[in-house]
């Protein structure tokens, strides 16, 4: 269960009449508990507590009470013995009138009354296995308004299905931005009367609902209509009262769907919210899902973090101006003259979803202002910041209606927490006409032109709900010397996740720059815009974004065109993990890049700890493999650019399946141990290798066929690879269809092979690697070195190529991604002596050793961090210390030292090595 779902269900235990027995089961399942597990704690099976409540192990205890006894009873169930012997995380007491619990870990509460708990819902959430609590609990009316907004939206779907087509979706997401707007105007005064439009309805519309729609209507009608207008148009008596709200938000239609007795129920609920805790932050992400099919599965539970949205504003241009009011003290003219300033900033989000960076740019924004009104005397003083200059573009027209909107409700409550309620309601009404919201296709409409640099904007005027469908932006205005600042989290997309259309978007923001367009990751078109854009006016930007664009191939292809055009990296944090508001595992790594033309002598790099705190790091260069003073960037070579071995991408099998059999499978399926001899290799992959444990695979020389097909169950496999690659779509495939006894590649070593995995985690301290035995498969999901010197073990299991690999290679979220292209024939050594390789053959040889020591551990076991053994870990830092002496004649001090030196020399040997085998070849098949 997801958080919204959790508050659903502990709202309605909240509604249902109390009953002391069946309390805590119904609490529990309301947190995703199964049925299973309530079974077993009503049987007594899985219950341990000693009060006669229920207590679930390393979960929580609950007791319910005689009346007034909540506080004792709380007291009691922290006494018991068997809370602590059961690890409970929280205790829970209740009478069905008061409440009361405890985080037992921070030792947080909460009281209060039972008809209130579904507000603290939040609380509760580990119970669930849901992280980032703290959130949940902060934005708890955000998820809750969502989850009823989405019931309401669901019922009206269900009783007007029209209104669900393509054809009237946009006037279905129009009604629930007019609806949202509604309950925020009439609980913060907008709407003369707290509850007015929720009572109006409610007064106006009849029980069986028949005319719910009809009265809806009538007030959408009356807040589009000037009072001078309203005799004319006929709005009768009781929405006179209503305010002309304009601004097109009424505007363009005011038909409603009908409303079922359930509907109007819902709409009432929604009303009955107290939406002065509207957060803007966040709350327009959550309503986005509300209208999208695909993401209401988990609803409310993915939008941009306030903090990670700071990560990228703040070393924007937030610290900047942060800091020049530090500078400014309490000097009028300074302050004056950053006031002056701000007022000319642009915050340009070209893929602004529901406005989450923009509105908190604005409000951060609106907050320096205020304290600079604040020391000049002038706390009245209405803002000089335009909302208007907060430009997004954004692909669907309800998320950049709702963006307008959540700016709309930011700037109100800025004016209510700045310069008080009645000023704020004086200017709020009618709602200005502009629109400044994009609707559109970031990576095909000119930027210049929807946020221009001299005030040149082409105005558009549509006459509906904001201007939708916004084809251009339709305000313009003088912004002469001002500065724009263009952020946001575009979609990342890697190559094999876009669709034929969003490759041709990138082709044609690529077209003129680079024809490897096709390698990139979709989020890079929003790179190369913003860097044109900023070739032509004064303008930084940074994205959150996968962190492949900064690894591997991609960097070759996109990071030069943006230098071309005169970027460089002004700030950056390196890979983390980036967890939403659903399960625990729930995670995307991003990276965070800004970019500037001109960044400064001093650039910052920052890293996110396991503890979630920053680190920073100045430097005056910081390349774009994120790693502090080199900009070199690596291509990747079919050929090793030191005297190393060469290595190769496993075999690959392209078979179905039929030429791989699993442990034990080669006798399951009848195979003589004669059999298996003459037709079977061990297999190896990643996994195989990490495990210590091999498949088997079907491997026949073409000398040997003949034998191979007079036993049935190998004649009948290869048949069913012939069979399947003849039906495959793949002409490649299609074409190994008269060899369906082999692999596509049949490559094995005579004396020995070294294999290493394509995955690795982040948490082990050095790459895996393994020696074989040479009669075997190395799969295409690992790499292989067959018949090399020994010594390539010790360099593949170094520190040192552990770093170069994790600078230069793609990754797997933040595992290591191994690749022999980018990371072993690039990898840069010296010139080495027989000595040298004599010395790192018998370290190779000791770590193997080493591991022999601990038969059967696998490397999985041996190299997990918290349990590497003693000789092992010896066997591996004598490693380092022969190859970094090689190097430098010591070991190195830090990583950054080790890159330092690896992509100086790395330089120096580009420059003067031969060109690449066949990469002049590969060039021309790519022009």
């Amino acid at each position: 269960m997801n958080a919204v779902e959790i508050e659903q269900a502990i709202t309605d235990l909240a509604e249902q009449p109390f009953d002391p027995a069946e309390f805590p089961y119904a609490f529990l399942e309301a947190f995703g508990n199964k049925a299973t597990t309530i079974k077993r704690l009503r049987a007594g099976a899985s219950n341990k507590s000693d009060l006669g409540g229920v207590l679930q192990t390393s979960n929580i205890h609950i007791l319910t009470c005689d009346a007034g006894r909540v506080t004792q009873t709380l007291a009691v169930l922290k006494s018991s013995p068997a809370t602590t012997k059961a690890k409970a995380k929280f205790i829970l007491a209740t009478d069905g009138v008061d409440f009361e619990a405890e985080d037992l870990t921070s030792g947080d509460t909460v009281a209060c009354a039972f008809k209130d708990f579904p507000d603290h819902f939040g609380f509760f959430l580990p119970l669930a296995g849901i992280s980032t609590v703290r959130q949940i609990s902060e934005n708890a009316f955000d998820i809750r308004a969502t989850s009823r907004l989405n019931r309401l939206y669901v019922e009206l779907l269900k009783d007007n299905p029209e209104w669900g087509t393509a054809e009237r979706r946009h006037d279905m997401n129009n009604l629930m931005a007019r609806l949202i707007f509604c309950f925020f105007a009439e609980d913060t005064d907008i709407f003369i009367g707290k509850g007015r439009f929720t009572e109006t309805v409610a007064q106006m519309s009849a029980k069986d609902s028949s005319n719910t729609h009809e009265v809806i209507a009538t007030l959408f009608r009356a807040m589009n209509t000037k009072r001078e207008d309203r005799a004319a148009t006929k709005i009768p008596r009781w929405a006179e009262d209503f305010p002309y709200v304009n601004g097109q938000l009424f505007s363009g239609g005011d038909e409603v769907p009908r409303f079922s007795k359930i509907a109007r129920s819902y709409l009432l609920h929604v009303g009955g919210l107290d939406w002065t805790k509207i957060n803007p932050d966040i709350f327009g992400s959550m309503i986005q899902a509300v209208a999208e099919d695909e993401e209401r599965g988990e609803l409310g539970m993915h939008y941009t973090s306030v903090p990670n949205i700071l990560k990228v504003l703040n070393p924007l241009f937030l610290d900047d101006l942060r800091a020049k009011l530090e500078e400014a003290g309490d000097n009028p003219r300074t302050l004056l003259n950053l006031r002056k300033r701000m007022a000319r900033i642009r915050v340009f989000d070209p893929a602004c979803g529901s406005g989450n960076f923009l509105v908190i740019a604005y409000k951060e924004m609106r907050a320096i202002e205020a304290e600079i009104n604040r020391r000049r005397g002038e706390q009245d003083h209405a803002s000089e910041i335009p909302v208007t200059n907060f430009r997004g573009i954004e692909l669907r027209d309800f998320p950049a209606e709702i963006a307008r909107l959540a700016l709309v409700i930011a700037e109100y409550q800025c004016d209510v927490l700045y310069r008080g309620q009645k000023l704020a309601l004086a200017e709020f009404l009618p709602l200005r006409n502009e629109n400044w919201i994009t609707c559109g296709n970031a990576l095909r409409l000119d930027w210049l032109s929807i946020c221009p640099t001299t005030g040149t904007g082409v105005r558009v005027q549509a006459d509906d709900l904001f201007g939708s469908p916004l084809d251009q932006a339709e305000i313009d205005f003088a912004n002469t010397g001002g500065e724009t600042y263009i952020c946001g989290n575009p979609p990342y997309k890697g190559t094999k996740n876009q669709s034929a259309s969003e490759k041709e978007d990138l082709r044609s923001v690529f077209d003129g720059f680079t024809r490897r367009s096709g390698t990139l990751d979709y989020v890079a078109g929003w790179f190369l815009k913003a860097a044109v854009y900023a070739s032509h006016t004064k303008a930084d930007f940074a994205f959150v974004t996968t962190n492949s664009i900064c690894q591997g191939g991609q960097v070759p292809v996109l990071w030069p065109v943006l230098f071309d055009l005169g970027c460089e990296i002004k700030f950056a944090y390196q890979s983390f993990k980036w967890r939403n508001l659903a399960s625990q595992n729930a995670v995307v790594t991003v990276i965070i890049v800004g970019v500037s033309r001109n960044a400064g002598s001093v650039r910052r790099l920052f890293q996110v700890g396991q503890d979630k705190n920053n680190t920073e790091l100045t430097t005056n260069l910081i390349g774009p493999y994120l790693i502090p003073g080199s900009d070199v960037i690596v291509e990747g070579r079919t050929s090793p650019l030191s005297s190393i071995a060469p290595m190769q991408l496993g075999n690959a099998p392209y078979d179905g399946g039929n030429l791989i059999l699993e442990r034990g499978e080669a006798d399951r399926v009848g195979l003589s141990q004669h059999d298996q001899e003459r037709w079977l290799r061990d297999l190896w992959g990643s996994t195989e290798v990490i495990n210590g444990s091999p498949r088997k695979c079907i491997w026949i020389e073409e000398a040997s066929l003949s034998d191979a097909m007079e036993n049935s169950v190998i004649r009948g496999r290869i048949e069913a690879v012939r069979a399947m690659r003849c039906a495959s779509t793949d002409a490649g495939t299609r074409a190994m269809a008269d060899r369906p006894h082999q692999f596509r590649e049949m490559n094995s070593g005579a004396k020995s092979t070294l294999v290493i995995p394509i995955r690795s985690s982040e948490f082990r301290p050095y790459l895996p690697v393994d020696l074989v035995d040479p009669n075997c498969c190395v799969t295409n999901l690992a790499y292989a070195i067959y018949d090399g010197p020994l010594m390539n073990l010790a360099i593949i299991a170094s520190r040192l190529h552990l770093v170069w690999i994790g600078a230069v290679c793609g990754r797997m979220k933040t595992d290591f991604s191994y690749s022999n292209k980018m990371g072993w024939h690039t990898f840069p050594i010296l010139t080495l002596t027989d000595k040298n390789k004599t010395d790192l053959t018998r370290c190779a040889e000791d770590i193997l050793l080493a591991r022999e020591h601990h038969f059967p551990a696998t490397i999985a076991d041996l190299y997990d961090p918290e349990n590497m053994p003693a000789d092992l870990r010896a066997a591996h830092d004598r490693n380092d210390e022969v190859l970094e002496r090689i190097y430098i004649g010591r070991r190195f001090r830090n990583d950054t030292e080790r890159l330092e030196k690896l992509f100086d020399l790395y330089t120096k040997m580009t420059a003067s090595a031969a060109p690449d085998k066949g990469k002049k070849r590969k060039a021309g098949a790519n022009a």
